[in-house]
């Protein structure tokens, strides 16, 4: 089978590092550990329909050795988390594999967050894959004959699977991963205000998700009580008062439900590999859909103990290769060199 064969790292056993194992430490820990590869990107803004714009940036790797050809060069297409940007560390690693390997990629910037203005009110959130099919299909038209897939983590895969739910085969991309998805979010945000988990997690994440957004109040305020916003201290209650709001939901349970994974699973129409911690309390456990993947032969699910959210650190002093970057390198190197293999299996 192809995790066997070509991705052997999933049949490891993942030993954490072990004055780290457990999964908020290594949850913690892992931006401030992990070394920070450089990478020296080419931006690009592309144009919404409703007006707008997308911040991508490129590491063309217009040095490859392996694949000097950039109309055919294999391409990963990356989708950083909740309010991350092509700057995580996690991002930049992937990138550094890619680039041993001689690929291409490209970092999809949630709209807003990069830098760059808003040009119309409208940020972004899990539900909604318009921007994701735009850029998907901006990216495909540029190198209409290099192999290209896709990677997203946490909040991007979450974004990454719910697209793959909606156009089942029907799309460019041959193959995903993903890593430390939220399955269920209404699992995931329960989790999250255990008073531990909020004093840890949650209301870190709310005010970066209020400082993603303050410095386009002008534009926002239009459409939004910003103040009321500001005052968020849950994602929960930012979710109501703001993402829920924008993307025309008419309660919150309605836009959950529509953010969540799980629903879109058994649509999925190309090999996929998603790599989750069971100790992960963005994404619990007993939340993970095991059943429904198992019920999906495109879908390969490999759960560790440990791990944490996006944490996977190994080895004495992790400052460089986790337990997800090798997974990542792996899958990747599998799907583009030996994917005619795979498919005809």
């Amino acid at each position: 089978c192809l995790t066997v064969e070509y991705c052997p790292v999933v049949t490891e056993t993942y030993y954490p590092t072990i004055w780290c194992w457990e999964g908020r430490v290594q949850t913690l820990l892992r931006p401030f550990i992990t070394s920070r590869p450089q990478v020296q990107y080419r931006n690009e803004l592309i144009k919404t329909a409703d007006g707008g714009q997308i911040s991508l940036d490129w590491f063309d790797n217009n040095d490859s050795l392996y694949y000097p050809d950039a109309s055919t060069r294999p391409t990963v297409l990356l989708l950083p988390g909740l309010t991350g940007t092509s700057k995580e560390s996690y991002i930049l690693h992937m990138i550094h594999q890619s680039e041993t390997l001689g690929y291409r990629c490209v970092v999809f910037n949630n709209r807003g967050i990069a830098g760059e203005d808003l040009l119309t009110p409208r940020t972004y959130c899990a539900a909604n894959t318009e921007d994701l099919e735009a850029v998907i299909h901006h990216v495909h038209s540029l190198h209409p004959s290099a192999p290209f897939m896709a990677a997203g983590v946490s909040m991007g895969g979450m974004l990454l699977l719910n697209y793959l739910g909606k156009t089942g085969r029907d799309t460019p991309l041959m193959a995903a991963a993903i890593f430390s998805a939220g399955w269920n979010v209404f699992e995931s945000v329960e989790s999250l205000e255990k008073p531990l988990n909020w004093l840890l997690f949650n209301y870190y994440l709310t005010t970066c998700l209020q400082s993603s957004i303050s410095r386009h109040r002008q534009m926002l305020e239009k459409l939004f009580d910003m103040d009321l916003v500001m005052k968020a201290r849950t994602v929960r209650e930012f979710d109501k008062r703001f993402t829920s709001v924008m993307f025309g939901y008419r309660t919150i349970d309605d836009y959950y439900e529509d953010a969540s994974p799980c629903r879109k699973l058994k649509s999925v129409g190309i090999p996929v590999l998603c790599l989750n911690s069971v100790d992960d309390v963005f994404s619990p456990g007993h939340a993970i859909p095991v059943e429904t993947a198992k019920q999906n032969a495109n879908v390969a699910l490999v759960l560790t103990s440990c791990g944490g959210h996006i944490g996977f650190l190994e080895g004495i002093w992790p400052r460089k290769c986790t337990y997800m970057d090798r997974v990542f390198k792996q899958f990747v190197q599998a799907m583009f060199e030996h994917g005619n293999k795979i498919f005809s299996m």
